[in-house]
């Protein structure tokens, strides 16, 4: 008989590695509110009044004819702007995303050992117009180009450009290979292997994902609207600031319209093309089996049509002078600038260092007011859990409960639909009713916006969880409220931080915005310097925020890794 002592299995530390970084979360968010409370005075009670006048017009927006004409001009120039900038971005991306994906090196140098260095020198290029937010390259060209709409779409097309490079040198590089390889050693030319083997397995990858960097130019062009660039941003700031209510709960209504469609509009055809969701593509995770259209499919025929058509127009509909990008003139000024921009001063240099901590500080208190917000209001949101056949619906549902049920899912989609579709300068400008200038503003105005576009994309990651546990839990009698605790959530609640630290990214980027209308940071000292030509101390600036973006990314990365 065998008298080896058994062998024990080790108990795992108390403060494994996802409670570090839930206690660092808790600390940082703690300091965050700390540096709000430092200020002297956060509670503006008299614009409590203009807040009230600010929500008692949303009863009675102007639906003048005139006014509604002025909207739709306005609506159709966002929607131009947002289709010629997302085109750009993604011809930009194309070429950018082969360049920067190791395996195209590996297929092009096939007997050196270059490819890896390559890639990640091109990727390292690509990051710096990533983290450079729109507003900011609006800004710059504005001084350049003037008021004209190549500044709108530039504006969309040079960030989102590397931000689609960056989406689709990934997408080709976790692509299976072995097609590839196999036209390669066959002779093939690799220009003509990718387009025979990568190509066709990324394709619905990318036309995913392609949707919704559209559906984030829309609310782009509206925030480049407010630097003078037209369309619907532009004419919300000039309503709030001749505080015409009214007229700007028109506009906030032709916002909702246009975001509302085109995010139906590409869910829409997503699902008949049978491409991933977003949640499926930015986390690479196995999908389940979705509806496919049929080859030839007339609805996506003309789906497509419509969209091939919707190309041309915008660009003859913004009329924009591309003849400046090569004209002398302009020419001339990017020399003055580089001139001009070389060599930094270090003026800023001691004020820098507290600015780039409000700014982290802002985005810190704005991701966690979006994802708390987000969190509670993605299940009422989505369609499978408390609407009628729901997961966690009763097996008999009244009536009266079930148009509660459509009611309740309808209005929190509504809300979300407001809270994204509206600019986040303008949600700092109404916060600023009633908060003094500083960080509690811009982060409640980014926490909205924010709130808005997590909470959707939580909705579909509910929408999309794998239902037969829950199914069979609740076969057996358990209660909805333990279903919720022991069937829905756990199945959830990774994919959510997942998606909070992606939004955290962001939300730094976006810090710029409202620094824009006052609401503190380093955008506003970015957007003085642009206004005033200081280019000398702009750089030193310019290279602070990067650096805190890139610090984010990285925290943000490392943070997601230990969630898997």
């Amino acid at each position: 008989m065998d008298n080896k002592p058994l062998q024990t299995v080790p108990r795992p530390a108390w403060l494994h590695q996802r409670l570090r970084w839930a206690v660092i979360a808790l600390i940082a968010i703690a300091v965050s509110l700390c540096a709000v409370g430092l200020q002297p005075a956060i509670f503006n009670w008299n614009g409590l009044g203009q807040l009230w006048q600010f929500l008692a017009a949303s009863g009675q927006p102007d639906l003048s004819a005139e006014f509604l004409a002025v909207v739709w001009r306005a609506a159709l120039t966002t929607l131009a702007y947002a289709v010629c900038g997302t085109c750009l971005s993604l011809l930009i991306g194309a070429v950018g995303g082969l360049l920067a994906s190791e395996v195209w090196w590996l297929a092009v140098l096939p007997h050196q050992n270059l490819h890896r260095s390559i890639s990640s020198t091109i990727r390292m290029i690509l990051a710096i117009p990533r983290a450079i937010h729109e507003l900011i390259w609006g800004l710059f060209f504005v001084n350049i180009l003037g008021l004209d709409p190549l500044v709108a779409i530039l504006a969309i097309a040079i960030p989102y450009g590397a931000i689609v490079a960056k989406i689709f040198s990934e997408l080709l590089d976790e692509t299976p290979r072995q097609p590839l390889f196999a036209l390669l050693n066959s002779g093939v030319p690799a220009a003509n292997a990718f387009i025979y083997s990568l190509i066709p397995q990324t394709f619905l990858n990318f036309v995913s994902y392609a949707f919704y960097r559209f559906e984030c130019s829309i609310r782009s062009a509206a925030v480049l609207g407010i630097i003078g660039a037209g369309g619907l941003g532009y004419e919300i700031l000039l309503s709030l600031q001749s505080l015409r209510y009214h007229q700007l709960w028109t506009l906030f209504l032709a916002l909702f319209v246009l975001n509302g469609a085109v995010d139906w509009g590409s869910a829409w055809l997503r699902h008949r093309l049978g491409s991933p969701t977003r949640l499926d593509l930015n986390l690479r995770r196995p999908t389940r089996s979705r509806r496919q259209s049929k080859p030839g499919d007339p609805l996506v025929l003309g789906a497509g049509i419509g969209l091939l058509a919707l190309i041309p127009f915008s660009f003859w509909y913004v009329a924009a002078d591309w003849t400046k990008l090569w004209s002398p003139r302009t020419a001339t000024l990017l020399a003055e600038v580089g001139q001009a921009i070389w060599p930094p001063r270090l003026e800023t240099l001691p004020q820098l260092g507290p600015l780039l901590l409000q700014t982290l500080a802002m985005s810190i208190l704005a991701i966690a007011i979006a994802g708390m917000g987000g969190v509670l209001l993605a299940f009422p949101a989505a369609r499978n859990v408390w609407s009628p056949n729901g997961l966690l619906a009763g097996h008999t549902t009244s009536g009266l409960g079930r148009i509660w049920a459509w009611t309740r899912l309808l209005l929190t989609r509504a809300f979300l639909l407001m809270a994204r579709a509206i600019p986040a300068p303008i949600w700092a400008l109404v916060a600023l009713f009633v908060l003094f200038p500083g960080i509690l503003p811009g982060a409640v105005a980014l926490g909205i916006h924010n709130l808005g576009i997590l909470g959707r994309l939580m909705a579909e990651v509910v929408e999309d969880l794998d239902p037969r546990p829950v199914v069979a839990l609740k076969a057996q009698g358990v209660t909805a409220p333990l279903l919720f605790l022991y069937g829905v959530l756990p199945l959830t609640v990774t994919r959510f931080l997942a998606y909070i630290l992606y939004r955290w990214e962001v939300c730094t980027r976006e810090t710029v915005i409202v620094g824009l209308v006052g609401a503190g940071g380093l955008g506003r000292l970015l957007t003085e310097q642009l206004s005033s030509f200081d280019y000398q101390n702009l750089l030193l600036t310019l290279a602070g925020f990067v650096v805190l973006t890139f610090v984010v990314d990285w925290i943000s990365g490392t943070a997601r890794r230990a969630l898997r």
